[in-house]
């Protein structure tokens, strides 16, 4: 028997993560935890999704996104993943409000979309990639507070800010 998975279990989901990465860290932080959340659904995806798919669903989600949430259109894509220094400047102008409500979005639109192509056949595998990197944030976000360092969020290119590739 097929189990049907609803939007809901997305929405679950990406809140559970939202509550793990969120712990009050500025919103900067929050932007490089979605960057890094959203790189782990891109690299788990290609496994079964051409590039030029991933592209295109992402390409819909954002433009989904910008029409609410205006900041988004600062997010660009290309055949390796999300790019956000444009927003990764501008992140201090924003509500932090709504900087979680478009990063929920967009995971939840990106989640719902792959969950109705694939007849939810990656939902557990992509739930899990998401869960995981919100455990990896809350034990460098616990090892920082230990040793009395600030975390240092940086794009996986090395430079200051982030960068989902």
């Amino acid at each position: 028997m097929t189990s049907i998975v609803d939007e809901n279990d997305h929405t679950a989901c990406v809140n559970a993560w939202m509550d793990l990465v969120d712990r009050g860290q500025p919103a900067d932080a929050l932007l490089s935890a979605f960057d890094r959340g959203f790189k782990a659904l891109w690299r788990r995806t290609s496994q079964t999704l051409a590039d030029v798919t991933l592209v295109a669903i992402t390409e819909r989600v954002l433009y989904a996104a910008a029409e609410r949430y205006p900041f988004i259109g600062l997010l660009d894509v290309d055949e390796t993943g999300l790019r956000s220094q444009a927003l990764h400047k501008r992140v201090g102008q924003l509500k932090r409000e709504e900087l979680d409500e478009g990063i929920r979005f967009v995971l939840i639109e990106f989640l719902t979309i792959l969950g109705n192509l694939t007849a939810e056949i990656l939902t557990p595998a992509l739930h899990s990639e998401l869960s995981k990197t919100a455990q990896q944030e809350n034990l460098s976000a616990d090892d920082n507070k230990e040793s009395g360092r600030t975390p240092q969020y940086r794009a996986s290119d090395g430079s200051a800010g982030g960068n989902a590739e």
